[in-house]
């Protein structure tokens, strides 16, 4: 059984964003390996071989379990999670063990670059801080991410904190 996502106390006072793109591709891969392993498998039965050789469709289809795995995972999952605390970034291994925590007390600037980056300054020095990448949130998530974003950051220091 797949876990799913803690319940929270609070869940109106916050915005998740998951990894719905690579979500998407991880799907994509699913059902190719899926279908490769159909392939396998009628190709095996309709040519005659032993009963065997239908033993090689096992390993497309294993590998499209975990694929398939790998996507719920990814859609169920938080990438980033907005809250009146901060913000919590998620790696994609160990998400328990690497979470990542930005009060908002700490951030003096965040940006979205032209490449799908999330910048966060926590200092006034403009190279000191935290990237993460948007690549995994789909197009309209991003969109989301920066209103909300620029919504949080024009509040002000003394309402963030």
């Amino acid at each position: 059984m797949v876990s799913g996502p803690k319940s929270i106390s609070e869940p109106h006072k916050e915005i998740r964003f998951t990894r719905g793109a690579q979500a998407s591709f991880f799907a994509i891969l699913a059902a190719v390996s899926g279908g490769s392993s159909i392939f396998l498998l009628i190709f095996s039965l309709n040519t005659g071989t032993t009963p065997l050789a239908s033993l090689w469709a096992l390993a497309p289809a294993s590998i499209s379990l975990i694929f398939f795995r790998l996507s719920l995972r990814c859609i169920r999952h938080a990438y980033l999670i907005m809250t009146p605390i901060g913000i919590e970034i998620f790696p994609f291994f160990k998400p328990q063990d690497n979470l990542r925590v930005i009060y908002w007390s700490e951030i003096s600037q965040i940006e979205i670059d032209q490449s799908n980056r999330l910048l966060i300054h926590l200092s006034g020095e403009p190279p000191s801080g935290i990237i993460a990448s948007l690549k995994p949130l789909l197009p309209r998530q991003r969109d989301l991410l920066a209103e909300a974003i620029g919504g949080r950051m024009s509040q002000g220091p003394t309402k963030r904190e």
